[in-house]
């Protein structure tokens, strides 16, 4: 997702941390239950998709690699705090450009954790290293290892518009092997073509059972939709009445159970983040530690909003 033009009806939203517009009081996220750390392994991608939401390229690298000194020092701050997170997540840019990619999750896998990797399976993970990598760290952990699989749409159509001719035959191949390899896999598409839920998921359904791979389309988990985040789009600010008004709980957003940490060209250290959707938004940066990271998070952005709070819900009383 590339930010496009403001609608005008969030004209002065989403600029004070305490009170929204209109003078309530904003909402704003505990860390209640840490379950993620993520890790954005650098912005660089061999590709440049369309609806991009870091906006990954061959040439960007406002996020640079982080290294296995890194992920090593962040896991040793997972143990001094006593988080109880299970999973290390990875992501981009593409995951298998940065060459520390096998290390990093052997060293998060070795420490106990489930490990998730989110890629393209295009050439990256293909090289032999990679590909040798992999193979090392399932005949060491089996499937506590998880790829998840950006399949933007079960049509190769609606796919390649997003990441360029070719590229939805490129990632089947890389996902093949993940099938004949024996490897857990997931896959992340995106809710772009006003098809409905259900129809997007048989679709990919009988995608799935045509090539055999072992993943559940019905399956919010391992068939993750992802609804396109658009700053041009009209959307509400969420205060703390909402939380009654929605029948929802702040336990439920994604800032309640997962961190993420990047590394920013010229910085000296990694930052923690509050969110993975907003790595560029320096008011969701928390600090350089985990220790600092646990502080409460004002829902202070239109995407806390219309993806992680309503999805197509209103805060009208």
């Amino acid at each position: 997702m590339k930010d496009g033009t403001q609608h005008p009806a969030n004209a002065g939203k989403f600029r004070n941390p305490a009170l929204t517009a209109t003078g309530e009081r904003r909402a704003t996220v505990a860390l209640s239950h840490p379950e993620t750390l993520w890790f954005n392994t650098g912005t660089l991608c061999n590709i440049a998709c369309q609806n991009c939401y870091i906006e990954s390229s061959p040439t960007n690298d406002a996020l640079v690699y982080l290294t296995a000194e890194d992920v090593a020092a962040f896991l040793g701050q997972l143990r001094d705090r006593r988080w109880p997170v299970t999973e290390i997540g990875f992501t981009g840019g593409e995951p298998f450009m940065n060459p520390q990619m096998i290390e990093m999750a052997h060293l998060s896998l070795e420490a106990g954790y489930r490990v998730l990797i989110l890629t393209n399976a295009m050439r990256p993970m293909m090289r032999p290293a990679m590909r040798d990598g992999l193979l090392w760290l399932r005949d060491r952990f089996g499937d506590r290892l998880t790829l998840r699989i950006s399949l933007d749409h079960h049509e190769p159509r609606h796919h390649d518009a997003e990441r360029g001719t070719g590229a939805y035959e490129r990632t089947l191949d890389g996902m093949d092997w993940l099938r004949d390899n024996g490897f857990t896999m997931s896959v992340a598409g995106r809710a772009l073509w006003h098809e409905s839920d259900d129809a997007a998921r048989e679709g990919y359904a009988a995608l799935f059972a045509a090539r055999g791979y072992d993943i559940d389309a019905a399956s919010p988990a391992q068939t993750v939709l992802f609804p396109e985040m658009d700053t041009s789009v009209e959307v509400p600010e969420i205060t703390t009445d909402c939380w009654s008004i929605l029948g929802k709980s702040p336990d439920a957003v994604m800032c309640a159970s997962s961190r993420m940490v990047v590394k920013r060209r010229g910085a000296e250290r990694p930052a923690v983040l509050a969110c993975t959707l907003l790595p560029y938004a320096p008011e969701f940066e928390l600090g350089e530690t985990l220790a600092e990271a646990e502080s409460d998070v004002a829902l202070n952005h239109p995407h806390c909003a219309k993806f992680c709070v309503l999805g197509g819900a209103s805060c009208s009383a």
